[in-house]
């Protein structure tokens, strides 16, 4: 059963990766249907099932977060057998090269947070071609062959909670720019264009000044946000837009001396903003319950290679319940944001 302390979801400590472990038998479809909320028995038997997660790199905080969540779900549904493998880089190529190497190890499913969804693409129809069930989870690759895509919470939830959290910290006014993380993150740009969207129309004294790319460096973070700051004697913002960039925003504006004057927000991991977050370099920090995420990503798994269907709303544990899925763009969706402030940042364990 996982740990937890006072509400949050996280197991104390990041777990260490799981060695990639060939499954050569495949998972018989039980035939029947399921309901999508089969609990900790996974619905539809107890046969064995491989599910393979590749997360965008491996290493950091929130990816292990995400595997502390499977391993957890590995404990708790019958039959499940958790892989974690990701490239030690957020590269696109790595990425690749590990997922053929699943489909040669002939898991039953593959899920994947494309680093670039377009390159994606052709190995998850190499994936099906075998007979394997294809997944994203946490970022999409949209026009692939994915049966499912795992998200963590509405991209509209994510876009409008920063630019809230942020234009409320600016006072309402003034100029902002963005640090995001890899240039082709579907996940990333399209909170990006959510955020454009949402300041154009609800906040008229507000203008985005620049958006860069920092890929998945938080001191290359720090270094493009502290150059946005020198470039632009206006700026009173920044949005760091991933778990990387946010604290290597908050920093930049701790090493300039400007605590209270320019203000950050960013998409990023409890303990790697705490400090941010207490001394004000950072107003807040949009996340969700990673770990969770990474639990529904193994259930929503063992739910494809079991054949069982997804439904509106899916009880997925005791404590993941009204999970809504999307007919339409086959997303499952864990819930809604989460702002992480000063008050409860310590709530979480990781």
């Amino acid at each position: 059963m996982r740990i937890r302390r006072a509400r949050a979801a996280m197991v104390a400590g990041a777990a260490a990766a799981l060695a990639v472990a060939g499954c050569t038998e495949r998972a018989a479809d039980d035939g029947g249907g399921g309901d999508g909320g089969g609990g900790a028995e996974g619905g539809g038997g107890d046969e064995e099932v491989s599910v393979a997660f590749v997360p965008k790199i491996q290493g950091i905080p929130y990816f292990e977060a995400m595997n502390t969540g499977g391993q957890a779900a590995a404990e708790e549904i019958d039959g499940l057998e958790w892989i974690y493998q990701g490239p030690t880089t957020a590269d696109p190529a790595a990425q690749t090269d590990i997922v053929r190497s699943l489909i040669q190890q002939q898991v039953d499913v593959i899920i994947v947070a494309p680093n670039d969804p377009d390159s994606m693409a052709p190995v998850l129809q190499q994936a099906k071609d075998a007979g394997i069930h294809v997944a994203t989870s946490d970022t999409d690759a949209p026009n692939s062959v994915r049966e499912v895509f795992v998200s963590q919470a509405s991209a509209q939830g994510i876009g409008e909670y920063v630019v809230d959290t942020l234009v409320e910290a600016m006072g309402g006014s003034g100029q902002y720019a963005i640090v995001s993380c890899g240039e082709t993150a579907e996940n990333l740009n399209t909170w990006i264009e959510v955020e454009r969207e949402y300041t154009a129309s609800e906040y008229p004294d507000v203008e985005i000044v620049d958006v860069v790319y920092a890929g998945e460096d938080q001191a290359r973070a720090t270094e493009m946000a502290t150059d946005l700051m020198n470039a632009n004697p206006d700026l009173t913002g920044l949005v760091g837009q991933c778990t990387t960039s946010a604290p290597g925003v908050a920093q930049a504006v701790r090493d300039a001396d400007r605590i209270g004057e320019v203000f950050t927000v960013g998409v990023g991991t409890p303990q790697s903003m705490a400090p941010y977050l207490e001394d004000g370099s950072s107003s807040g920090s949009i996340l969700w319950d990673v770990e969770n995420l990474g639990y529904l990503t193994a259930w929503a798994g063992v739910q494809l290679a079991r054949g069982n269907e997804f439904q509106p709303e899916n009880d997925v544990s005791e404590e993941i319940t009204g999970v809504t899925y999307d007919e339409e763009t086959k997303e499952l969706l864990l819930g809604p944001p989460l702002v992480l402030t000063e008050e409860n940042v310590d709530d979480f364990d990781y």
